[in-house]
């Protein structure tokens, strides 16, 4: 009874289209309607706006027409076989569009030495979708993307994929599972044309940060001529990376970085980053050991525990000392991650932030790696997750050609 009533109601949705109608009648003649619509109607127009005065109604339908009619004035008449081809037209253009998405990194310029040649991927030519460059003029829509809010010129468009998917960034993220991740990382990138928006103080940071990580690195070349090392230059961006990694962490609450990486630039990653003392550094290069210490382990393989200061609180920063086997620091990393965030009381998997630094050619040369990772959701190893960073410096297995570093990756 109560479903019947209510459909038969006049607030009930259904009638909408008829109560519309008839107050249409009533503002065209209030004598049109019955008494007791005219009544309701009447109370209608008696209710007071939101500045508290009295708002007298005018018809709807003629405002409607209006527009209507206007819309019909300035749009120009368009045959069907022009609307089959805007219709084929939008369809090779969002074809475009998921080929650069998929694929645009692997045209990205990646290489500043310029030693692999240069990629020629057909999916990324608008002729490979049959688009021409008459096309280029043509308005098309661009409402599955996030470069403008309207339609927009083909060849602006195809000017902003290229800048946004292969420039000096690449990214890769269509195979991601879920929709919501893809269509963020859309955002991001596409809305900024995959170029970060900095103030002129992070910028003096910035520099700041790779000024002391190159400086560091003259000054071992300059001063211990010879001695090994393993530099980090051309990777001397890690250290602004790990500066603000480590910064953007304590926003989020974590309390605990540990960090594990083999040898390249770790001299620089415990002064610049650990806050390991230089003369310390200085002293293991020319042979002065504490006195207390019998036989230590070489420079590249030590780790350090230091604090940074945030605007968010201190962040304990741990390098773990390295086991000289490539990559089998990552477990140890892990291992060290369960044990701090289990500490905390109550345990937290969000205080305690894993960091693995890996070399572009170990990260997919080491099986260790993928094994690591395999302990991702377990219950007893699990860390509630890690940032990877991969550091190519185009050295790789100390090969200065790249058809002799590996296969992955590379078409034959």
């Amino acid at each position: 009874m109560m479903t019947q009533n209510r459909k038969t109601s006049f607030l009930y949705g259904g009638n909408a289209s008829y109560i519309e109608e008839l107050y249409e009648q009533y503002l065209g003649d209030d004598e049109a309607v019955s008494p007791e619509w005219r009544s309701y109607f009447a109370a209608l127009g008696d209710m007071p706006a939101a500045d508290g005065t009295a708002k007298d109604d005018i018809a709807h339908g003629p405002v409607v027409e209006h527009f209507v009619a206007l819309a019909k004035a300035q749009r120009p008449a368009m045959h069907g076989s022009d609307a089959l081809k805007l219709a084929r037209t939008q369809v090779a253009v969002q074809s475009l569009v998921a080929a650069y998405r998929w694929v645009g990194t692997r045209k990205a310029k990646l290489d500043p030495l310029g030693w692999a040649p240069t990629a020629t991927i057909p999916e990324l030519a608008p002729g490979f979708y049959g688009l021409t460059a008459a096309d280029m003029a043509t308005q098309v829509s661009t409402a599955d993307s996030f470069f403008w809010e309207e339609d927009a010129r083909l060849g602006d468009l195809v000017s902003a994929l290229e800048e946004t998917y292969c420039g000096t960034l690449g990214a890769e993220f269509m195979h991601l599972a879920d929709a919501n991740e893809r269509r963020w990382w859309q955002m991001r990138l596409e809305s900024t044309r995959a170029k970060p928006r900095l103030s002129k103080e992070k910028k003096l940071h910035i520099l700041e940060r790779l000024t002391a990580a190159e400086g560091l690195e003259k000054y071992l070349h300059t001063r211990y001529v010879g001695q090994k090392r393993f530099s980090l230059e051309g990777g001397e961006s890690l250290i602004a990376l790990l500066d603000e990694l480590i910064h953007a962490s304590a926003s989020h609450g974590v309390r605990n970085v540990v960090m594990g990486m083999a040898h390249r630039g770790r001299l620089n990653v415990l002064v610049n980053t650990t806050g390991k003392p230089v003369r310390a550094l200085f002293d293991e290069f020319e042979g002065r050991s504490p006195p207390d210490v019998i036989a230590g382990d070489v420079k590249y393989h030590k780790g350090h525990t230091g604090v940074t200061a945030t605007q968010h609180g201190p962040v304990q920063v741990v390098l773990a000392f390295n086991p000289s086997h490539l990559e089998i620091v990552n477990p140890v990393v892990q291992g060290i991650s369960r044990a701090l965030e289990d500490a905390c009381d109550p345990p937290s998997r969000a205080a305690v932030l894993p960091v693995e630094i890996h070399g572009d050619a170990a990260m997919s040369g080491q099986g260790i790696v993928m094994e690591t990772l395999s302990l991702t959701y377990t219950r007893g190893h699990g860390t509630g997750g890690t940032i990877h960073v991969v550091v190519n410096n185009q050295v790789g297995f100390t090969t200065s050609d790249p058809r002799d570093a590996r296969s992955s990756g590379r078409r034959s």
